[in-house]
Formats: structure tokens, C-alpha cells, sequence
């Protein structure tokens, strides 16, 4: 479940941050998405711009990496 996808405008640096967003703080059209989740993982560029939404953890740094981008973990 990708849901933004703009890694061509990252600026300066490599690092993307990747953490975990409950589903209960998202907007309902994307809850609506994916009813089953209780969670996803959003990739934001250094700015905090998010990147991305995907549904998990792992295909958000595989997602990255594909893009030649350092994923870092987020709390």
C-alpha cells in the first residue's frame, strides 16, 4: 500500500526516517484502505516530509534502499 511516492525531490542527504503511524491517526479515506491494519509505516524524508505509506515495516526500508536511500528507524 503505497500512498505517496516522490523520492526524485529528496534534497540534499540520503537518510529517510521510517516509523510506525496507528491507523486511528490517519485520515479515513486511508484507514478505509487497509481495515485490516492496525498500523502502517510512513517514510519521511529528512525535511519530515512524508514519503510514503506502506503496510509494513520491512517493505518500508526495502522500499528505500530501491531508491538509494539509508532508512533509519523512528519512535
Amino acid at each position: 500500500m503505497n500512498m505517496k511516492h516522490d523520492f526524485q525531490n529528496m534534497g540534499e542527504g540520503n537518510i529517510v526516517y521510517v516509523r510506525r503511524v496507528p491507523m486511528d491517526s490517519l485520515p479515513a479515506e486511508v484507514r478505509e484502505q487497509a481495515p485490516e491494519l492496525d498500523a502502517l509505516y510512513a517514510v519521511h524524508g529528512i525535511d519530515g516530509a512524508r514519503l510514503a505509506l506502506v503496510a509494513d515495516r520491512g517493505l518500508a526500508f526495502r522500499l528505500a534502499r530501491q531508491n538509494e536511500l539509508t532508512p533509519v528507524s523512528v519512535h
